[in-house]
C-alpha cells in the first residue's frame, strides 16, 4: 500500500503543474518548434475542418506504416542490425499496424528480432507520435466543445508537432536520464556471450534501452525491447524503477483532465472528470492485489503468495499494482505475466481494458473516451427527466449520441467478433496451447488487447501464425481509426454549434453526483456488453 499512497501523492502534486504547461502549449502560440513548422511546410495558424483533420491523421497513419514496414523488411541492408535477417512479412505487417496505433502488440522476441537502427528509427519513433496523435484528437474534441458557431477543430500537424517536441520529448529526455542512472542499460553493444552458472553460455543483447523505456511508458505505449519487457532486468532492475515507470505511464493521462478544465474555462469540470478515472483506478488496483495476495489454491497457500510468473525483485503487490496501471492505460508493458495471475486476478486486467482504458487509459485516447462516457451519462440522464440532454453548454442531439455510441460499439464488435471467429476456426485454436476456460481466456485477452490498443497478453497462445498477425493487426487498426474518426466528427458537431444558456434543468456535471452516475453508466455498460464473455473464460475457472 505504501506504493500505491505515494504513486497518489506524486502524481496529485504534478497534476495541476504539468495539466497547466499542456493548456499552455496546445492554445498558445508557437514555441522552439517553430522551425520545424517551416521545414514541414506547415502554418500552425491554419485551422481545419473535421474531415480535413481525420484526413490528416489517417494519411499520417498510413505513411507511418509503410515506413515501419519498410525498415523492418530492409533491416538486414541496415546498419546497426546486430546481424538479423530481414523481419517476415506477416510480423512486419503485424508490428507496423502495432506501433503505429499506439497497441504495442509484439509477436516477436524483441532481442532476438529487431536491430539497433530499426528499434530507434521506426520502434521508438512510433512511441513518440503515435502518443503525440492521440494527444491531439482529445484536444481537438475539448475545441469542439469550447467554439461556438465554427467549422474547424484544430491544426493537426501543429497539434501533432506541439505534443511531440514540446511535450513527451522534454519529459522522455529526463525519465531517460533517471532510468539509465538507475541502472537500466543504455549502449549500442552487439550482442556477446556470457557463461550461465550451469556452465553454458547465453547471448545478451544490450542497446538504447533507457531511452526506449522512458517514451514507452510515458506515452502509454508498451512494448519491450526484451520478450520479457519490464520484467527484465535490463528494462526495470528494481523496485525503484518499477515504481517510477508506473509513475511515468500514469502521469499525462492523469494530468490531461487538468489541461481539459482550463480549455473550457471551468477547472472544476476537470475535477470531475478526474475523479472519475481516479475512483475506477484506485477500485481496480486494490481488487488486483486483493485476488492476488490471497491466492485461493494448493500452490499459493503453501507458498504465502500467487508468486507463479512473478519476479522475486517486485513481489506480488509491486507486480498486481503493474498489471493494473498497465491495463488501465493503453500501455501493455507488464513486469510479470499475466496468464499466470489467478483466474480473478487475469480477469481484473481483462476488465481494466474492457472498460475503454478511461482509468485514465492512453495518452489522449483515455480523456476522450471519458468524455465519450460523460455525453453518454447526460443524455440517458436526460431521458429519465424528459429534457434534452447538454454538457458544457453544447446540446446533446441525435447525431451527437449516435457518435458517442459508435464509438462505445467498434470495440466490444471487434473484441466478440475476433474472438468468435478465433474459435470457430482450425488457424485459431490451433494456436492455443491451454483448453477449458483459460484457453477461452487467452483468446478473448489478445483481441481485447487489440481492440482497445494496449498490447499486453496472456500468452498461451502463439500469435505469430499467418491467422493471428492479420486478423488482430486488423483488430489494432480497425479498433484504433474508427474511433477517432467518430471522435473528430463530434468535435466538428459540437464545434457548429452556439453554447445553451445553463438553466435550472441542466444537470451539474461537476458535482460527486455526476461522478458517480458517470462511474455507475461505465461499470453498468460493460458489465452488459462483456460479462457472457467473462462468464465463459475467467470467472468458470475463477468457481471451478
Amino acid at each position: 500500500m505504501l506504493v500505491l499512497a505515494s504513486l497518489v501523492v506524486a502524481l496529485v502534486l504534478v497534476h495541476r503543474p504539468l495539466g497547466d504547461y499542456m493548456y499552455r502549449v496546445y492554445t498558445g502560440p508557437p514555441g522552439r518548434e517553430r522551425a520545424l513548422y517551416r521545414l514541414l511546410g506547415v502554418r500552425p495558424d491554419t485551422e481545419q475542418p473535421w474531415p480535413v483533420y481525420a484526413r490528416a491523421v489517417l494519411a499520417f497513419a498510413l505513411v507511418s506504416v509503410l515506413v515501419v514496414y519498410g525498415l523492418q523488411r530492409l533491416q538486414n541492408w541496415l546498419i546497426l542490425s546486430l546481424g538479423f535477417d530481414a523481419v517476415p512479412a506477416p510480423v512486419a505487417w503485424n508490428t507496423a499496424i502495432s506501433f503505429v496505433t499506439n497497441t504495442n502488440w509484439q509477436s516477436y522476441a524483441g532481442e532476438n528480432t529487431m536491430g539497433h537502427l530499426v528499434q530507434m528509427s521506426a520502434l521508438a519513433v512510433q512511441n513518440f507520435v503515435s502518443a503525440a496523435v492521440g494527444m491531439a484528437v482529445a484536444v481537438a474534441l475539448v475545441r469542439g466543445f469550447t467554439r461556438r458557431g465554427s467549422d474547424t477543430v484544430g491544426n493537426f500537424w501543429a497539434d501533432l508537432i506541439r505534443g511531440t517536441v514540446r511535450i513527451l520529448l522534454p519529459i522522455a529526455f529526463v525519465g531517460a536520464l533517471i532510468l539509465a542512472a538507475a541502472g537500466v542499460v543504455q549502449n549500442f553493444t552487439a550482442p556477446h556471450e556470457v557463461a550461465t552458472i550451469a556452465g553454458g553460455t547465453q547471448h545478451l543483447t544490450g542497446g538504447p534501452i533507457a531511452g526506449q523505456e522512458a517514451i514507452k511508458e510515458l506515452g502509454t505505449n508498451g512494448g519491450g525491447f526484451y520478450n520479457t519487457n519490464s520484467a527484465h532486468p535490463f528494462e526495470n532492475p528494481g523496485p525503484g524503477t518499477n515504481w517510477f515507470e508506473i509513475f511515468l505511464l500514469l502521469l499525462i493521462p492523469f494530468s490531461f483532465p487538468r489541461t481539459f478544465g482550463r480549455m473550457v474555462g471551468q477547472p472544476r469540470q476537470g475535477h470531475a472528470i478526474v475523479a472519475v478515472m481516479a475512483t475506477l483506478a484506485l477500485l481496480s488496483v486494490i481488487l488486483t492485489n486483493v485476488f492476488e495476495l490471497s491466492g485461493d489454491a494448493t500452490v499459493p497457500h503453501a507458498v504465502g503468495a500467487a508468486m507463479e510468473g512473478k519476479e522475486v525483485r517486485f513481489g506480488v503487490s509491486d507486480s498486481a499494482t503493474f498489471a493494473a496501471a498497465t491495463t488501465l492505460t493503453s500501455t501493455g508493458a507488464t513486469n510479470s505475466a499475466h496468464d499466470s495471475f489467478t483466474p480473478l486476478g487475469g480477469m481484473m486486467t481483462l476488465l481494466n481494458m474492457m472498460l475503454g482504458e478511461v482509468a485514465p487509459g492512453g495518452t489522449g485516447s483515455g480523456l476522450y473516451g471519458m468524455l465519450i462516457l460523460a455525453i453518454l451519462t447526460v443524455f440517458i440522464a436526460g431521458l429519465m427527466v424528459g429534457r434534452t440532454p447538454e454538457y458544457l453548454g453544447k446540446r446533446i442531439s441525435a447525431r451527437e449520441i449516435k457518435l458517442a455510441s459508435l464509438y462505445f460499439l467498434v470495440t466490444p464488435v471487434l473484441v466478440l467478433t475476433g474472438t468468435g471467429l478465433a474459435m470457430a476456426n482450425r488457424s485459431g485454436l490451433a494456436a492455443m496451447h491451454n483448453t477449458g476456460p483459460h484457453g477461452f481466456s487467452e483468446i478473448l485477452y489478445a483481441f481485447t488487447s487489440a481492440a482497445n490498443n494496449n498490447g499486453s497478453a496472456f500468452a498461451g497462445i502463439t500469435a505469430d501464425t499467418p491467422w493471428y498477425e492479420v486478423a488482430l493487426g486488423l483488430c489494432m487498426a480497425f479498433g484504433r481509426f474508427l474511433p477517432i474518426i467518430f471522435v473528430l466528427a463530434l468535435a466538428g458537431s459540437l464545434a457548429a454549434q452556439k453554447p445553451v444558456p445553463a438553466s435550472a434543468g441542466t444537470l451539474p456535471t461537476h458535482r460527486p453526483q455526476f461522478v458517480g452516475m458517470v462511474v455507475g453508466i461505465t461499470v453498468i455498460l460493460v458489465a452488459l456488453t462483456f460479462l457472457p464473455a467473462l462468464a465463459l473464460g475467467p470467472l468458470a475457472e475463477g468457481i471451478h
